[in-house]
């Protein structure tokens, strides 16, 4: 692996967001974040979370985090952490969610190319239902997170653009019935591919990435005073410009396996 590829992979939030809401944590799934686990205890003491709330925006690589910094302060300046983490190969975005959610690796939870099945390995979804909590997803139609995990005992929102997700969500926080959602945008993963990673119009889709982060963490902080609350924009790939003005991903390569990530703990007021 190279040396500039970062250390904590993206399978490592499954267990995260089990041991910070105090669930069973998964023994053969990647170890909780340390950096996570660490802030939980600053922030919390003893208490757990009884709320995660996790976006999942498309493709957002750590050097467009590190390029355009600038456009980035709003959201971290929200967050507590800003880390950098690593992605899985092949670096699609089905094989991608799925190491996230299951907490494994390709070769064991078997989406090891862009194919969009319906998960049997143990998700996140799966160990919070078994605790008693109530799941959704709020996704748009035909993605990933939109399928894959599908067949749960929990609710899907499923809708034709990213604007209707983000506004059911909204609406969703506030009637805060839910101990888990998950949230996908991708918006700027799409315009990418069709028009380069650094295009106006896509730099415009992670911009708008960015702004709902922000009017998200702001909705918890309003909405959800009387709960501890895991947050975090969690892109599940980056990206790179290929030939033809074009964006892709896909390989073992630094610009799409390295991440940012934003995360935060909301104490209750």
């Amino acid at each position: 692996m190279s040396e500039l590829y970062n250390s904590i992979c993206i399978s490592s939030v499954k267990n995260t967001a089990l041991e910070l809401m105090g669930l069973q944590k998964s023994k053969n799934s990647e170890n909780a974040n340390p950096f996570l686990t660490a802030l939980a205890e600053k922030k919390l003491g003893a208490e757990k979370c009884d709320r995660a709330i996790l976006y999942n925006p498309d493709a957002v690589a750590l050097w467009l985090y590190q390029k355009y910094t600038d456009k980035f302060i709003d959201a971290a300046l929200r967050s507590d952490l800003a880390l950098p983490m690593l992605s899985v190969m092949p670096s699609v975005t089905p094989v991608c969610f799925a190491s996230m959610y299951t907490g494994v690796m390709p070769d064991v939870h078997g989406i090891k190319r862009y194919e969009k099945p319906v998960l049997t390995t143990e998700t996140i979804f799966d160990c919070f239902i078994k605790e008693g909590k109530k799941c959704a997803i709020v996704s748009t139609s035909r993605d990933s997170i939109s399928m894959i995990f599908l067949e749960r005992e929990m609710d899907y929102y499923i809708y034709d653009t990213h604007e209707e997700v983000n506004e059911k969500a909204m609406e969703l926080i506030d009637k805060d019935e839910y101990d888990l959602m998950v949230i996908y945008n991708g918006n700027y993963d799409g315009t990418m591919h069709k028009n380069g990673p650094e295009a106006d119009v896509s730099l415009q889709a992670l911009y708008d990435n960015l702004e709902f982060y922000c009017r998200m963490v702001d909705t918890i902080n309003n909405k959800w005073k009387k709960h501890n609350v895991l947050y975090g924009f969690m892109p599940d790939h980056g990206c790179h410009e290929i030939d033809g003005d074009c964006g892709g991903h896909g390989l073992d390569m630094e610009e799409d396996m390295n991440v940012i990530h934003f995360y935060g703990i909301k104490k209750a007021e």
